[in-house]
């Protein structure tokens, strides 16, 4: 038998070890040719995976044949077959020495360009963009019918909701990319406004029970196309395809999922198409915070419980319609919390996991029933089930926590919700809101400015800026902000800010003209004891 000292030096004779060394440098080379080269070459994902498992498979078949084959003057001859005393004669080569030095030049070359240029793309597209995040476009309605355009917004809105639920994965809310067509021509600055290395771009189009959705994943900083696909269905089957969407995505991007989010993915909120459709109608009316579609989104999400009276979902979009009801309609709080809180907690009883029925219950404790401590506890758990949940952000960061003096947690929750949902009104003018309670007033008076430049109708911001003004003592900059307001909403509570103002730079009459405006406006819709306070001290 061959003891340890002959069998090494038997390595050595046969060239095993060169041939070690050579192929791990080789090797090398090809895996950084396959990660640094091909994507730029759009070259599928895959292909750069089997290009890695290759060079690892073909390593030990490498070192077998290395000890089998040796190569002679007169070709490549079995070890065995080879006269040693030739062999040993023969001058040694260096051939392998030359392979090795030029292999790992190259290999550590590409390594630090992929580096260089991956961090000189990221600095390019503004601040430093997670690779794991995804904003999915509008889908274009194919269909003939205008009506499936509420269809082609359901298959979107699905997608993004299973993705949203993936803690690895950063996903724009719909309020923010809704902004946007479904195949723009310029992606790298949506995806420089939206946040993101990644948008999903897709299309939908019915006939009869027959569906067919075409969607694409595009690297928005490379304009590289990641993957591609297009699912013929049944429109029954409208569920699995958008949970084999979401599954894609994520595996494409690489995100970890655990055993909860998978099952997440996969869940399927109803069987009853109908109903399906009837509840997006009704979040896509709700998404629009206006006083008239408020009531028309409640009366959609009333129909598709009645279609299906297990659909947890519709439960929770109701909840939260009653709960938007009072700020956009002369409906009175203490009508529409108990309504908002009934839908919640029946969702929760149909789906204990359900975070937008926690995110909603959360809500109605914060503002209805002053449980500040339940309140966050509700939030909190709506954001572990859905951490790209910016509702659930917004509310906690705009509720409890400013209510509990918690200035420094509310701003974080705040900006996150921006992160996540960077074009919408509310979140932006609310962080100015958290501000202006932090005493953070000229950082409020920046925040509240990006608001109204996606919406200058935006009274919301424009009466919250006139009160940061005010509180800085700017009582004409105040005044011209709450009387801006006034022409975009007949809110009560505008009318005291503005009187009150008004009172302070000298106009008592002023005061008193609207505490009677609201004594014949309380007739017909609720007025908050705070806004008579207001004008009382003023």
């Amino acid at each position: 038998m061959m003891n340890q000292r002959d069998f090494f030096a038997e390595l050595k004779r046969r060239n095993v070890y060169k041939v070690a060394v050579a192929y791990a440098i080789v090797g090398w080379l090809m895996v950084q040719i396959a990660t640094q080269v091909f994507p730029f070459l759009e070259i599928p994902n895959w292909v750069v995976r089997l290009v890695i498992v290759l060079v690892a498979a073909g390593f030990p078949i490498a070192l077998v044949i290395a000890w089998a084959f040796e190569l002679t003057p007169e070709g490549i001859k079995r070890t065995e077959d080879v006269d040693l005393a030739a062999s040993a004669r023969q001058p040694r080569k260096h051939a392998w020495i030359f392979v090795v030095i030029v292999g790992a030049t190259l290999s550590i070359g590409l390594f630090f360009i992929g580096r260089y240029v991956g961090r000189t793309t990221a600095s390019a597209a503004g601040n430093e963009v997670p690779a794991k995040s995804i904003a999915v476009l509008p889908f274009d309605n194919l269909s003939r019918d205008p009506d499936n355009a509420f269809f082609a917004e359901g298959v979107q809105d699905e997608i993004l909701t299973r993705l949203a639920k993936v803690a690895d994965l950063k996903v724009i809310a719909r309020t923010s990319t809704q902004r946007f067509k479904s195949a723009p021509e310029n992606l790298p600055d949506i995806a420089n406004q939206l946040g993101v290395a990644n948008i999903l771009e897709g299309s939908v189009q019915r006939a009869n029970d027959q569906v067919r959705v075409n969607v694409q994943l595009i690297n928005a900083l490379t304009s590289t196309h990641l993957w591609a696909d297009t699912y013929d269905r049944k429109l029954t089957d409208i569920f699995a395809v958008e949970s084999d969407i979401a599954k894609t995505i994520a595996d494409t991007l690489q995100a970890k999922l655990t055993g909860s989010e998978k099952q997440m993915i996969a869940a399927q909120p109803t069987s009853d198409t109908a109903a399906y459709e009837l509840y997006h109608k009704g979040r896509s009316l709700w998404e629009k915070r206006s006083g008239d579609n408020i009531p028309k989104a409640i009366s959609f999400y009333e129909q598709a419980i009645a279609r299906d009276p297990n659909y947890a979902l519709a439960y929770a979009g109701l909840a939260d319609a009653y709960i938007l009801l009072p700020y956009y309609t002369a409906t009175a709080q203490r009508d529409a919390s108990p309504k908002a809180k009934e839908a919640a907690l029946q969702a929760l009883r149909l789906d204990p996991n359900l975070a937008e029925a926690h995110a909603a219950v959360g809500k109605v404790l914060n503002f209805a029933e002053i449980d500040l401590a339940g309140s966050i506890r509700e939030f909190q758990r709506a954001i572990e089930l859905k951490p790209n949940y910016a509702t659930a952000h917004h509310w906690l960061g705009a509720g409890p926590l400013i209510d509990l003096g918690r200035f420094e947690d509310a701003i974080a929750h705040g900006k996150r919700a921006i992160e996540l949902d960077p074009l919408s009104p509310i979140m932006n003018a609310d962080l100015g809101f958290t501000l202006y309670f932090a005493r953070h007033y000229d950082d409020a008076i920046v925040q509240l400015r990006k608001p109204l430049v996606l919406d200058p109708t935006f009274a919301y911001a424009l009466y919250n800026l006139g009160m940061v003004l005010q509180s800085k003592g700017d009582l004409p900059g105040a005044i011209a902000q709450y009387e801006k307001a006034k022409q975009f909403s007949d809110d009560p509570h505008i009318s005291a800010l503005s009187g009150a103002a008004k009172a302070l730079a000298g106009d008592k009459n002023a005061a008193l003209q609207t505490l009677t405006d609201l004594d014949k406006i309380s007739q017909n819709r609720e007025v908050l004891a705070y806004s008579r306070a207001l004008l009382y001290l003023a």
